[in-house]
Formats: structure tokens, sequence, C-alpha cells
């Protein structure tokens, strides 16, 4: 088979497979969740076979764990995190008028003493429109959001199915892993088979790198978040952390979101003491020097090669795309398109297209025959 014939038929198998998922992507998400949570699973599973354990001893084990924990966690914290998250939302348009009257009170002396009262007037009055707006549009998106949440049957059914289906997909995956990855292996083409070993295994690294690691630094900075916030006595502490820790899997998103509404909440709470937003900065500061210097470093590595904005361009297009099965599936497929980037590069810059050689041969040989 030529290498032409071989690009189209990779090319229309990979069209396949998209159109596949975006048909499909509602009846999907149960089965990729389950493969993502075999994914990650695996390497304990595969420990404890080393240990002397049977594969399904082992399965049932890591999988009876995981469920006890996740039922006690949505035991324990759905209900607490489900009360804040409507209390917040009625009070955000109260939250913004009280920063539109503060920002209004103390920013228009400090541009008197500057010399800029008309520009300042002109712009509160702007700002107060503004945020009088935002206010009116956050109260009605918590009356729709409120609204479809209840009415919303068929998203009720589709997280019973989530929960119910994602667990057995993933305990079947887990028993007949390596057996899979073995028979995966054993459909490579002969002549690419070392190149696609190694590309399969710098993908692995990547995507494992990045997921178990990044979830773990999501776990310990939202509970850190959250445990600081609320230790500080701010409203909504425990929300605002564990949902500041939960965004993190996107690079700055998480910080940035924790911060603004910590300290936007900090400055109405406890205004005019300015002690508490600064409390509330630092907090987010030193997570975010502990993430960088620590927490990254140690569990996600230097190797997992995926740009922070390459990354966040796969979370929303593919999140666009294919809804919440495209945010499952944005960072795999994000890691797999990094890792064949940079081998095409590599072959291209290898090859006489780049250095020119065959050309300057084939100059040279001209030239003599000349």
């Amino acid at each position: 088979m030529t290498l032409q014939k071989q690009l189209g038929f990779w090319l229309a198998a990979f069209l396949v497979v998209v159109l596949l998922i975006y048909v499909l992507a509602d009846v999907l998400l149960p089965f990729v969740a389950g493969l993502a949570l075999a994914y990650l699973l695996d390497p304990l599973a595969s420990r404890l076979e080393r240990m002397g354990l049977s594969r399904l001893v082992a399965t049932i084990g890591i999988l009876s764990m995981f469920v006890l924990l996740f039922v006690l966690a949505l035991v324990l914290l759905a209900p607490v995190l489900v009360q804040q998250l409507g209390a917040f939302m009625a009070r955000v348009p109260q939250y913004l008028t009280q920063l539109q009257a503060i920002i209004s009170e103390r920013g228009a002396p400090l541009l008197e003493r500057l010399g800029m009262g008309s520009v300042a007037g002109a712009g509160l009055q702007d700002a107060q429109k503004l945020f009088g707006d935002f206010a009116g549009q956050a109260a009605a998106w918590a009356t729709r959001v409120g609204t479809s949440a209840l009415a919303g049957g068929q998203a009720i059914a589709g997280i019973i199915s989530l929960l119910v289906i994602t667990p057995v997909v993933a305990f079947y995956l887990l028993i007949d892993w390596n057996r899979m990855i073995s028979t995966l292996d054993g459909w490579l083409p002969r002549s690419q088979r070392d190149t696609i070993r190694t590309l399969a295994t710098q993908m692995d690294a990547a995507i494992a790198g990045f997921l178990r690691g990044q979830s773990m630094v999501c776990l310990l900075l939202g509970s850190y978040y959250a445990v600081g916030l609320w230790a500080m006595g701010l409203n909504f502490g425990v929300l605002i952390g564990l949902v500041s820790g939960f965004l993190s899997f996107i690079p700055y998103i998480g910080s940035i979101t924790g911060l603004l509404l910590a300290v936007g909440v900090a400055t109405v709470q406890f205004w005019p003491d300015w002690t508490m937003p600064l409390i509330a900065f630092a907090i987010f500061a030193s997570g975010q020097f502990i993430e960088g210097n620590v927490l990254s470093p140690k569990l996600v590595g230097e190797a997992v090669g995926l740009h922070p904005v390459w990354l966040m361009f796969a979370l929303v297009a593919f999140g666009s795309l294919f809804g919440f099965l495209g945010l499952l599936l944005a960072v795999p497929l994000a890691a797999i398109m990094g890792v064949l980037s940079r081998f095409a590069l590599g072959q291209y810059l290898a090859s006489p297209l780049y250095s020119g050689r065959a050309g300057r041969k084939t100059a040279d040989i001209g030239g003599e025959n000349g």
C-alpha cells in the first residue's frame, strides 16, 4: 500500500470516528466515563496484581473502594454544596450592588484627587450601569438554571445512567485491560510497529501524567482553598474553594475565578475592613505558589507537553462540539494531537524537504554534467 493510500485510509477512519462521536455523543457519555475511570485505576490494579492478588479480586476491591468514597462524598458534600450554591446564586445581585456602591464610594474621591473628576463621574456611571445590567442578568440566569434543573427529566435520567453504567463499564474494562492492549498491539502493522509503540508510549505518558497528576492537584488545591476560606469565616467559602480546585483542571482559570469570587465576597462581607480581602488574596497566592513549585512538578511533571493555551482551546472546542462528552475527550485528544504534531515536526526537520540536501545534490550533479 502506497503512502498516499495509507494517509487516505487513516483520514477516512478518523472522519468516521468523529462522525460517530458527534452522532452518539449522548449515548457514549457513560461508556467514555467508564473507559476513563478504568484507565485511571489500571496502574493500581496492576500493582495489586503484582502483589499476588488476582485481577478480578483487585478490580472488585478498587472499584468498591472508589464507589464507597464517591457515595460518601456525595452524601456528605452534595447537600452542603447544593445549599450553598442556591444561597450564593440568590445573593449574587445583592453582592454586585454592594460592590457597585463600594466602588462608587471609594473610587470617586480617589479620582477627584488625581484631577479626573469629570472622567470619574462618567466612568462610574458606566460602571454602575454595567453592574446593574450584570446583576439582572445573573438573577435571570439563576432562575433559568433552577427551573431547568427541576424540569430536566432527561438530564436527571442521564445522570442516573452515568452513575449506574459507568462503574459497570469500568469493571469489565479494568478486568480485560491487559488483554485489550495485547490484542490492539497484535493488530499493528508490522512495518510501523516500533514507531507506533513509541508514539503510543509518549501519548500514554502525556495523558496519564496530566489526568492522574492534575486530578490530584485539583483535589489538594480545592481542599486547601476550601479549608482556608472556611477558616477565615468567608461566606460560601467551602463552595468557592472546591469550585476553584475543580476549575484548576483548566490552567489559570480556577485560580483567577476563585480569587475574584473570594476577594469580592470578602470585600462585601467585611467592608470597610480590608484585612479579610487581603487574607483571601493571600490564600490564593500561596495556593498558586504551592501548585507551581510543589504540586505540579511532583504530580504532573514536566514531560506532559500540554501547553496551557492549547489545552484551553481543546476544552473550549471539544466542549462546544460534543458537550460534556467533549470535555472528557478534550485532554486525551489534545495530548494525542500534541504527540503526533511533535512527531510530524521531527520527521519534517529530518527530511530533505527541510534541509534541501536532495535539491543541492541534484544541482551539483547537473553542474558536473554541464
